[in-house]
């Protein structure tokens, strides 16, 4: 066992150093193409949507969801490509961005999932776990 252990390592050691980029790759891309779907602005359906539950100023709200999708998203990229305090700083405000809007989808949206086996099974929990992953860790 030990052996096959040292083996994978030394296969993944080379691979090490962009190990976090994978992440923030797939979470920056994600949230920006989430955020892209919902242009033009106000996004009708989601509007609809939030007209028929009730909410206030529901244009402003789902525009708001739109454009912040986009910029964590972005924020979660290039705040990776900057190695100063500003870099982890857009890095941390972003993944606290996407950690905020996340828990509004599933507060809002998938209400119904809460502490189910579909929450767990869905990409909303992972897109937050990983939004509060950049908030608390940055670049470091």
């Amino acid at each position: 066992m030990k052996n096959l252990d040292n083996i994978l390592e030394s296969i993944a050691k080379p691979f090490m150093p962009i190990t976090s980029w994978l992440l923030r790759l797939g979470l920056g891309t994600s949230f920006i193409l989430h955020g892209i779907g919902k242009f033009p602005l106000p996004p009708e359906k989601m509007v609809t949507w939030f007209e028929s539950m009730g909410y206030m100023y529901p244009e402003i709200v789902t525009s708001m969801v739109a454009i912040g999708e986009v910029a964590a998203g972005a924020g979660i990229i290039l705040g990776g490509l900057s190695k100063t305090h500003v870099g982890n700083l857009i890095t941390r405000i972003s993944g606290g961005a996407v950690a905020v809007i996340m828990i509004g989808a599933i507060l809002i949206a998938h209400s119904d999932w809460l502490v189910t086996k579909k929450l767990f099974m869905s990409e909303q929990i992972f897109l937050f776990i990983l939004g509060l992953y950049f908030a608390l860790k940055g670049n470091k």
